[in-house]
């Protein structure tokens, strides 16, 4: 069983929204990325590319 993420789900949602929004200001969306999860205090950018990642899987409605 995975733990529990110590960041709420309001954060990630953030998080995720961020990295669209800023995405054209850098030139690559793992600079995007990296840039999202410092303004935010979030540890690791691999944090942030993991809920980018969900967040697509979900809005393509693919079972995973």
């Amino acid at each position: 069983m995975a733990r529990p993420s110590p960041y709420p789900a309001e954060l990630r949602e953030r998080a995720v929204r961020m990295v669209a929004e800023v995405r054209p200001n850098y030139p690559t969306e793992w600079a995007a990325m990296k840039a999202v999860a410092a303004m935010l205090g979030i540890g690791a950018a691999e944090t942030v590319r993991t809920w980018v990642r969900k967040a697509e899987v979900d809005a393509a409605g693919v079972p995973g």
